[in-house]
């Protein structure tokens, strides 16, 4: 499971999605994300589900990312599920009751709402990521952040940490899923027992992971430090950003998105 983590991995490819430019592909993952909490009834999450499947046709990116990378929150899906359930009162009769335990109609919509949410949440970071490669996302952040230079906010400096956050995720699941089959092998148990005793069965992973992930920090700014890097100023790139016709279809396909979408609350 910890491999079938896919925020942060790349997938090479030369698609619709994956040549946009990196600020447009970072702006439109923000609007999407304030979209699918704009939108409060299931007409308007009928465009959302059709744009996001588009998306990933137009990608090219195999499901089997978009599954992976859905696989490890469905625990998460479903504790956030059966809590709107149980906990939402509603002002109509309950659906269902058994002692303290009460379903309301309510509750149901309001559950159903949290995990669409939650999934396109997730597969709209995931599909950011598998489509952008880390240096894109650098530099798309940090054009973006540029405005604050003026306020003394460190543009390069938060891109560049951002988008090493993002691209040693997938490297820490790795050294974890290593790390626990070498314990397993000397006899550790990391699958039975209750779930208290399996969470303290995992607190001596935490060490080598820490020890592990210090390391890869320190070799990573010695081999930055070897090349004379130096960013922000002065720094020249390979490839300058230029917004195409490309992007300009994609922001107003997004823009059309949204307004539907939101519109789409005052139905009846």
């Amino acid at each position: 499971m910890i491999k079938d983590i896919t925020i942060g991995q790349y997938v090479p490819g030369d698609s619709f999605v994956h040549k946009l430019d990196p600020r447009v592909k970072i702006i439109i993952s923000l609007v999407y994300i304030i979209d699918l909490f704009l939108v409060n009834t299931f007409k308007g999450y009928i465009f959302i589900i059709a744009f996001t499947l588009l998306s990933i046709i137009i990608s090219k990116v195999n499901f089997r990312y978009i599954y992976k990378g859905l696989k490890p929150v469905l625990i998460l899906v479903l504790i956030t599920a059966l809590l709107n359930i149980f906990m939402t009162d509603g002002k109509t009769p309950p659906l269902f009751a058994w002692k303290f335990l009460k379903v309301y109609k309510e509750g149901l919509i309001l559950a159903a709402f949290m995990v669409l949410r939650l999934v396109f949440l997730i597969i709209g970071t995931s599909l950011l990521t598998l489509t952008t490669s880390p240096i894109e996302l650098t530099d798309g952040i940090e054009k973006l952040l540029n405005p604050l230079k003026k306020i003394g906010v460190p543009a390069h400096e938060l891109a560049m940490m951002m988008t090493i956050a993002l691209r040693f995720i997938p490297t820490l699941m790795d050294e974890t899923d290593k790390i626990m089959k070498a314990q397993m092998a000397r006899g550790a148990d990391f699958e039975s027992g209750s779930l208290i005793k399996r969470a303290r069965n995992l607190i001596p992973i935490l060490v080598p992971l820490f020890i592990s992930s210090f390391r890869r920090a320190d070799e990573l700014a010695m081999a930055m430090e070897a090349r004379c890097y130096r960013g922000g100023e002065g720094r020249t790139r390979m490839k300058q950003l230029k917004m195409t016709s490309r992007d300009f279809t994609a922001s107003i396909s997004m823009m059309v998105l949204v307004v539907v979408s939101v519109w789409s609350n005052t139905w009846h």
